[in-house]
């Protein structure tokens, strides 16, 4: 099999091609399956800065997400225990309903710490200093789940689909045009190796877009992921200005 080649995947006549995934043999290509783990340790990450959020943060909503994404989580991970091979209708949903709830969980902590930053006194500044620094991480992570479930398909359409098969893409990556460059370069092309974007790469576009006042290397094409960037970036400027903002008025 060649480099750029994908294994053929049976599409369903009755049924969207991430179901017909499901049938796709577990040998096939195993090294373009996605690794699950780093995407579980990223979700695991992210619930306890979430969880450990201090006590004015709506404890019992805290704990209810908590719950709600490891009972989403634990069956996601009994289909798929170490790569991303199998993929059906509901595990499609389950995955995609994890980040949302995640994400949508620590919006409101967001607000809530936008409002707690600039009514606090200066007695409390340092708990709230962490609390920025855990809800600012957690939006890196979850934004970086919500790409990877979101883009071209979702992790299992990306990797094991034929890649005329896979549905357009959501994000652009540096791989997907560097067959126009140097040499050295065009080697690593998705042209050159049939290269498609794991969760490492969507971790550093979601942490680039919280970090960066310029346009990341990556650049969103659809609507939906231009709203989650656009999101993404506003919240993560105003808690970095409203927490230097704090660490001003401590000092003064």
């Amino acid at each position: 099999m060649s480099a750029t080649s994908r294994p053929s995947s049976s599409r369903s006549t009755d049924g969207p091609l991430e179901a017909s995934l499901r049938d796709v043999p577990a040998e096939a290509e195993p090294d373009r399956a996605e690794h699950r783990w780093p995407a579980v340790a990223a979700v695991v990450v992210a619930l306890t800065l979430y969880a450990l959020l201090p006590s004015g943060f709506t404890p019992w909503l805290r704990y209810a997400v908590v719950g709600v994404c490891v009972l989403l989580l634990v069956p996601l991970v009994l289909l798929n225990p170490l790569r991303l091979r199998r993929q059906t209708a509901w595990s499609r949903r389950l995955s995609t309903a994890l980040a949302v709830v995640l994400a949508a969980a620590n919006l409101v902590a967001l607000g809530q710490l936008i409002v707690a930053l600039l009514r606090t006194e200066h007695d409390e500044s340092g708990a709230l200093l962490l609390a920025a620094a855990q809800v600012w991480a957690t939006h890196a992570i979850v934004f970086a789940l919500l790409y990877w479930e979101l883009d071209r398909g979702g992790p299992v359409v990306r990797a094991l689909a034929q890649r005329e098969d896979i549905p357009r893409a959501d994000i652009r990556f540096p791989q997907d045009t560097d067959h126009e460059a140097v040499s050295e370069v065009a080697r690593w092309s998705s042209q050159a190796t049939g290269w498609t974007p794991n969760f490492v790469d969507y971790l550093y576009f979601s942490l680039s877009n919280c970090m960066a006042f310029s346009p990341p290397d990556a650049v969103p094409l659809s609507t939906r992921i231009k709203v989650l960037v656009g999101l993404q970036a506003f919240g993560a400027f105003v808690v970095l200005v409203l927490v230097i903002a704090r660490a001003v008025a401590l000092l003064g």
